[in-house]
């Protein structure tokens, strides 16, 4: 495997028999943060829905619980960011790593994590000084200090060092501890002993921190979120007069929108859905519903991944739900498993425009661009690209065995349309819910997480107390690494925007020759980039704050525009070589990349074209709105 993303696997999955006690020894200290981390994710559930009760049965809003919510929003991010780092589940990138030989991995994996653990000790000082300064706002609902809330950035950053050191420890050799140690040491010296010289280069520093440091922290294993984080306090640090302070104020300010809390509810959503088999359910009755023509098979998986995406939210839930429900049919009907895995895929690319997209609620909040416009763009635009794949699909099936299939009976069909049913109206309440402005899409998360439980425990079994604990953690987990790219993402984007250069890029992007038309063939080659080397969301996160006033001040609509930018995310995210989401799909699959490197790309073929569909229609996207 040339890259890998740590998205569900635990350090118990990996311990060899004599590490188990020191994993067991590693998982009792990091017990109580999952039990506060599951703890804030089920209040913040509960208060969301008592807000929703009293407001629409009630007539009577509690006022208060914005704020409450708000305070253990930004505590369960913190944390779950430090369960997240325990659980080796923050998004990074090692395709240099795992290249190189073996007695060399442990040196770089070292000065990795001394980059990581630097980073969030020269943050310590700057957190507590912004809980003191937070202490003199008084928040206007529950009328206490602000430092409440804000106190969790620095005990999360306490608490992620700690969770750090002890797995450097365990997991390096002294030796390698401090040749990393003494390196990252080194290149802070040398930077502080340039000051006077960097102060003089300008622009260039740009391109010294927030490209060189941060590529070098990527290329060296560090997760994402830190390598951003790493290039904006180096800049700040070592090239301005800036007070590194402001590191802080950016990752609260990026954390801290009350739109975001819907992420990790939609993640829970995600997670019960998978619990309690009501995406097998629905797979099973799209099976029985066409499963039986040429290319019936792929048209259930891409028909799937369209459904399942409008429930779970997620592409790595939709792809581990779907997988292991068709795959065996699929083989037997003699499709390769490199072809499955490049449709499975591209398929998930393709569903990351359905609502409710995490994706999509991210771009709404840091883009400025209404919610309720992308859920309704997004489904028409998903249709676009599911058409695309349908087509190469069918082609490819035209050889296809059918002899043993049969069609399956009306009864059958009957059947698995009842046991799909609750499941199947779940999306098309979200999506009325969100587009018809009768909710805002935390509301419809957490009615949604209500319906699903309910749901599951009338007709698929139920959901025992230890898994519901589970869920929970992982929730909070998954959501802390992907809020803590969302602040550091968006720190970063400040430094570039105070630089200038966001503002001499504008003008550049302005002037380029073919005006629209040029500027969002521009903008679909930077963001197939960026979503195959950053990944998906950190490359949105990085790039929206300062391509989408371009775009507005070249008149491109901005739902237009955010369909054109996640689309080109989501297909260079699946792009090999590097495109981590096509390596997740490999080992959902459990297929070589090397076997399904050369399949997938008549598929991101068929999406491309796709997309410039997309991009040259803008009614596609703004005719629903």
């Amino acid at each position: 495997m040339t890259a890998s993303v740590d998205t569900s696997a635990s350090p118990e999955s990996y311990a060899l028999p004599d590490e188990l006690k020191a994993v067991q020894a590693r998982s009792r200290l990091m017990l109580p943060i999952e039990v506060a981390s599951a703890a804030l994710m089920a209040a913040i559930t509960l208060m969301l829905l008592a807000g929703v009760a009293s407001r629409y049965l009630l007539a009577a809003p509690l006022v208060w619980v914005d704020e409450a919510v708000s305070i253990a929003f930004l505590w369960l991010a913190m944390l779950g960011s430090a369960v997240a780092i325990h659980r080796a589940e923050h998004l990074r990138l090692t395709v240099v790593l795992t290249a190189l030989p073996q007695r060399l991995q442990g040196h770089v994996q070292a000065f990795g994590l001394m980059v990581t653990a630097a980073f969030l000790l020269a943050l310590v000082r700057p957190a507590f000084e912004y809980v003191e300064s937070e202490a003199f706002v008084t928040t206007p609902a529950l009328e206490i200090p602000n430092s409440w809330r804000v106190a969790a950035i620095a005990f999360g950053i306490v608490a992620m060092l700690f969770v750090l050191l002890v797995h450097a420890w365990r997991t390096c050799s002294i030796a390698q501890l401090a040749v990393g140690t003494g390196l990252v040491a080194a290149i802070g010296a040398a930077c502080w002993v340039l000051m006077p010289t960097l102060a003089t280069l300008g622009h260039l520093n740009i391109v010294i921190f927030l490209i060189g440091f941060v590529t070098v922290s990527l290329l060296a294993g560090v997760p994402i979120a830190f390598c951003f984080g790493i290039g904006a306090l180096s800049y700040l640090a070592f090239t301005s007069h800036v007070p590194v302070g402001v590191m802080i104020g950016r990752m609260d300010e990026g954390m801290s929108s009350l739109v975001l809390v819907s992420v990790p509810v939609f993640v829970l959503l995600g997670c019960v859905l998978d619990a309690t088999g009501m995406g097998k359910a629905i797979i099973d009755f799209l099976a029985s519903l066409i499963g039986h023509v040429k290319g019936g098979m792929s048209y259930v998986l891409l028909g799937s991944l369209f459904i399942v995406s409008g429930i779970s939210g997620s592409k790595v839930s939709d792809m581990a739900t779907v997988a292991p429900a068709l795959f065996p049919e699929m083989k037997r009907r003699g499709q390769k498993p490199k072809e499955m895995i490049a449709l499975l895929s591209t398929g998930a690319a393709m569903a990351d425009t359905v609502p409710p997209s995490i994706v999509l609620i991210v771009l709404g909040s840091v883009a400025g661009v209404s919610i309720a416009g992308l859920f309704q763009a997004g489904v028409t635009v998903a249709l676009v690209l599911l058409l695309a794949l349908a087509v190469l699909a069918r082609w490819k099936a035209r050889s296809e065995d059918l002899l043993q299939v049969r069609r399956a009976t009306l009864g059958t069909i009957g059947r698995t349309l009842l046991i799909a049913g609750p499941a199947l109206v779940l999306p098309f309440l979200i999506r009325g819910a969100v587009g018809g402005g009768v909710a805002t899409a935390t509301e419809v998360s957490t009615l949604a997480v209500l319906y699903a439980m309910v749901i599951g425990m009338v007709m698929y079994g139920g959901i025992g107390l230890r898994k519901v604990y589970d869920m929970l953690v992982e929730t909070a987990a998954l959501s802390g690494a992907v809020l803590m790219i969302l602040g550091t993402a968006l720190a970063m984007a400040w430094v570039i925007t105070q630089s200038g250069v966001a503002q001499q890029l504008a003008l550049f992007m302005k002037n380029l020759p073919g005006g629209v038309a040029g500027f969002l063939a521009v903008t679909i080659v930077i963001f197939l980039v960026l979503g195959c080397v950053l990944e998906g969301l950190p490359a949105l996160l990085l790039m929206a704050p300062l391509m989408f006033p371009i775009a507005r001040a070249l008149g491109v609509n901005d739902v237009h525009y955010a369909m054109v930018v996640v689309v080109a995310m989501n297909i260079g995210l699946m792009m090999p070589p590097i495109g981590v989401g096509f390596y997740i799909a490999c080992r959902i699959g459990n297929v070589s990349p090397d076997e399904a490197m050369g399949a997938i790309w008549p598929y991101i073929v068929a999406l491309i074209g796709g997309l410039i569909v997309i991009a040259a229609v803008p009614a596609i996207s703004t005719a629903v709105l």
